[in-house]
This record gives structure tokens, C-alpha cells and sequence, in this order.
């Protein structure tokens, strides 16, 4: 009778992955309600136009298998070395978003839960425009739902989230016909310009809000 195949790693954090799932959701569950509370103060101050969407996601067990691969060294996994793999390294398994509109709130929606998450360790978005623009970012537990998996917020302007979501299947994490498209200079110009339209788009929206509330007060005078 043949002896059992040996688990590979990529194997053994699946088992890992099935395993930490409850707790998973129960962080993300926990994530997007904290949030939500928090922010109440913020959403019952919003003008008709204004927006702040709050949604929440559980990494799936192959990106989370796949994000450890690529931060491994040579982006392969050491097989003799399994102890040195576990998806609790990880601090985005499950996780909140928040988008805001416009972003002038942004600061505002920031303060409010960095009250709650004061603890919690900031990771600043890389620098994905020319222009830069604001967005937050910060990981670490909720005890009340888990003590080993972590969890990630991120505050971002609407606009740019909205387009990252359809960046991240089309390029980040295409389909395999698709794969390497993200490489492409031109594509990575392209992506570059349409962030930056977005930032520019907001930026010129909330110069149209400021002038036409100065000229409501100055007719009100």
C-alpha cells in the first residue's frame, strides 16, 4: 500500500484557513458594526450629496494562501520550513472599508474611529498617484471577537475605492487569460491617469461647493 502523500504548505494553510473561518467572520462581523457606530454621528451630519458607505469582506482561503506565497522569500514557499507559514501573519483576513464622498470628510470620518481603533497600528497607502491623495489605513484585533486573527480598516475617497474595486478583478487579480496585463506600461500609465482624474474630479467638486456656499451667504447678508 502506498504511503500518504505529504501535505505541501500551500495545503496545510487551507486546513489552517477552514479552521480560522469562524473567527474570521466573527472579526469582520464584529468590524462592520463597531464601524458603523461609530461613524453615526458623522452619517446624521451629511449633506444630501454626501456619502459614507461602509461595507466588509473575509479574505478569501486562496488570495490569503497566495498573499503569503508572494511575500515569501523568492515568492515560493520553503517546503522543509512549514513551521515558518501561518495565515495569522496576515493582517487583512478580514476586514472593513469605508468610502466617503467627498473627501473633505475624510479627516472627519478618520477621527471618529481612530478614536476606537487608537490602538491599532497605522499602514499608510502606498503613493498610487502623482497627485497623492488622502486615504487611512490601520490594522489590529478586536478581543471581543478574536485575539489571534486581525483585522484592517480602510477610509479612501469613494471615487478611487469604486475604481480600485474594478482595478483589483481586472488587474490586481484577473482571470488567468488576463494575467501580466498589469504589467503593461501603458495600462500602469492608464490606471495612473485615471486616479488622478478622480482626485482631480473631487478636487474641483468641492471648489464648486465652497463657491456656491460663499455666494448663498453673501446674497444672505
Amino acid at each position: 500500500m502506498a504511503a500518504p502523500a505529504l501535505q505541501t504548505i500551500s495545503d496545510r494553510l487551507r486546513s489552517e484557513y477552514s479552521e480560522l473561518l469562524p473567527e474570521i467572520i466573527r472579526v469582520r462581523d464584529r468590524l462592520e458594526t463597531e464601524v458603523r457606530y461609530h461613524l453615526l454621528p458623522v452619517v446624521e451630519r451629511l449633506s444630501h450629496y454626501e456619502r459614507v458607505l461602509v461595507s466588509a469582506r473575509v479574505k478569501d482561503c486562496e488570495s490569503a494562501v497566495d498573499r503569503l506565497r508572494r511575500h515569501a522569500e523568492s515568492g515560493t514557499f520553503d517546503e522543509e520550513s512549514p513551521e515558518r507559514y501561518s495565515l495569522l501573519n496576515l493582517r487583512d483576513l478580514a476586514g472593513a472599508r469605508v468610502l466617503v464622498f467627498p473627501q473633505s470628510r475624510l479627516p472627519e470620518v478618520h477621527e471618529a474611529l481612530r478614536a476606537r481603533f487608537h490602538d491599532w497600528t497605522s499602514d499608510p497607502f502606498p503613493p498610487r498617484t502623482t497627485s497623492g491623495f488622502p486615504a487611512y489605513k490601520y490594522f489590529g484585533h478586536c478581543p471581543a471577537a478574536s485575539t489571534t486573527v486581525m483585522g484592517e480598516v480602510q477610509i479612501v475617497p469613494m471615487a478611487i475605492g469604486l475604481f480600485w474595486e474594478l482595478e483589483h478583478d481586472a488587474l490586481y487579480k484577473p482571470s488567468p487569460e488576463l494575467k501580466g496585463i498589469e504589467k503593461d506600461p501603458e495600462m500602469q500609465d492608464r490606471t495612473t491617469l485615471v486616479l488622478d482624474a478622480l482626485r482631480g474630479f473631487e478636487d474641483r467638486f468641492e471648489q464648486l461647493v465652497l463657491l456656491s456656499s460663499a455666494s448663498r451667504t453673501k446674497r444672505s447678508e
